[in-house]
């Protein structure tokens, strides 16, 4: 570059920058001229500033809550219930002190996502229960009857284990079930709430058939059901050593409940007419004929059965 100010034919070269230093900031994390991060920034503020307005801050609670439980799930080892439990309850103490403050938002979120983590480790705690390992022979149970189901060939009922009893039980379990559910011939189950003595085989809770189909032990599990099985032998009804307490008193009367309704569809209604009425209103699918039962499920209504009750 030619400098001014001298005569044509004698020049001295100088040495510059490029560009020049008045265009490049010093400190700068994006290149020079780059005009694109600051009004990037400035609009992620405005929507920041929008969310956390007056009424709009509130759907997004069950969005941290949510990622606190999947923080759960990503967790390397089971968490602590007391810790998790302290620290959910110390953050919403300070989210609730600060809420005068601007960093009110942040410490909202943090607190949700707090309180999902310390949800999900409860909620583990809460179900955590024996589950049969390996097959059992000849098992002596007795407890209360919690629920009864009226099928097509057999019934079941769940059994609220008190005592058990059997071969090698005490090896192959590290905790004793706390339920289970048997098969017995139709029309022999026990009544709601009552307390029985009788024999079993056990089975652990059945896989899925094939990759992706339903997983019978997983919704066992989270009935709070460790074993299924068959009742071998007579069923013997006992008084109880000890109260059934509140919840099993709700569930017999439900069932009776239930009875007593089925006893009243059945002497207004007959044919396919009172099997369908009396399955949409008490669950009980025992007397749905053949015909009927495979039209409502190839008609796509089979769901509706499942559900009924």
């Amino acid at each position: 570059m030619a400098e001014r100010g001298r005569a044509p034919g004698r020049t001295q070269g100088i040495a510059g920058t490029w560009p020049p230093r008045s265009a490049a900031q010093a400190g700068g994390f994006a290149p020079s001229g780059f005009g694109a991060w600051s009004r990037l920034l400035d609009r992620l503020r405005e929507w920041v500033s929008a969310e956390a307005g007056a009424g709009r801050l509130l759907p997004w609670v069950p969005i941290a809550f949510g990622t606190g439980i999947a923080f759960y799930f990503a967790a390397d080892h089971e968490p602590v219930l007391p810790v998790a439990a302290v620290t959910a309850a110390g953050l919403c103490a300070v989210a609730y002190l600060l809420r005068r403050q601007s960093i009110f938002p942040i410490a909202v979120m943090v607190a949700a996502m707090a309180a999902g983590f310390a949800t999900a480790t409860w909620k583990t705690a809460r179900i955590a229960h024996g589950v049969l390992a390996r097959p059992a022979y000849s098992v002596s149970l007795s407890g209360f009857v919690e629920t009864r189901d009226i099928r097509e060939r057999t019934d079941r009922f769940v059994l609220r284990v008190t005592r058990m009893d059997g071969p090698r039980l005490k090896t192959e379990l590290k905790t004793e079930l706390e339920r289970v559910r048997l098969s017995v011939r139709k029309g022999t189950a026990p009544a709601v709430g009552s307390f029985v003595e009788l024999k079993a085989r056990l089975q652990p809770p059945l896989a899925p058939l094939r990759p992706g189909s339903y997983d019978f032990g997983r919704d066992m599990f989270f009935q709070g059901i460790g074993a299924s099985g068959f009742v071998m032998g007579a069923i013997k009804t006992v008084e109880p050593p000890v109260k059934g307490g509140l919840s099993l008193r709700y569930a017999a009367f439900m069932q009776d409940l239930r009875d007593a309704i089925d006893a009243r569809i059945r002497t207004t209604l007959d044919g396919d007419k009172r099997a369908i009425a009396t399955a949409l209103l008490t669950g009980r699918r025992d007397a749905i004929t053949t015909p009927v039962n495979d039209a409502m499920f190839i008609s796509g209504l089979g769901h509706v059965l499942s559900i009924s009750g």
